[in-house]
């Protein structure tokens, strides 16, 4: 059985003009942070990784911006798989969450964010990225698919 037929239920979801111009927004928001990791970024996101990650800052601000390039590129190269990536970059959102709150925990100045304020107020922008990031690809149309699905 060929991946588009077992993933079927997320293939060529239907959306808005609005929510594919979001949807496009964020996958450039994306690819610009990726190249920012990659490049003149990286002190900046070095000083987001926890210190319980077990690799060199530098490596994981690396790893990170290739993942957010991949993914910024693939919400705007590949529409037709547009509620898939969008549940992948919904996850990378989640998982990349500690940061922010390490940020905010150890009260490491970045991004601007140089008050416990700031960087506590920042924290609750993180779950709007996961909702835009599913609603601007019909993730929730996909989900309901797959739920029609199962027996």
């Amino acid at each position: 059985m060929k991946l588009r037929e077992k993933l079927h239920w997320a293939y060529r979801i239907n959306t808005t003009r609005i929510a594919d111009a979001f949807r496009i927004l964020l996958g450039a928001a994306l690819t610009y942070a990726g190249m920012g990791h990659l490049t003149f970024l990286r002190q900046e996101f070095a000083a987001q990784v926890p210190n319980w990650v077990p690799l060199q800052d530098d490596l994981v601000v690396l790893l990170s911006g290739v993942v957010e390039v991949i993914l910024g590129l693939s919400l705007i190269v590949f529409p037709g798989w547009k509620a898939l990536t969008g549940f992948v970059v919904a996850l990378f959102f989640i998982l990349v969450f500690p940061g922010n709150i390490a940020q905010y925990i150890n009260g490491v100045d970045a991004f601007g964010l140089d008050t416990d304020r700031a960087r506590l107020i920042r924290l609750f922008f993180q779950p709007v990225l996961v909702a835009w990031a599913i609603w601007s690809t019909g993730g929730m149309k996909a989900y309901r698919n797959l739920k029609k699905q199962s027996p």
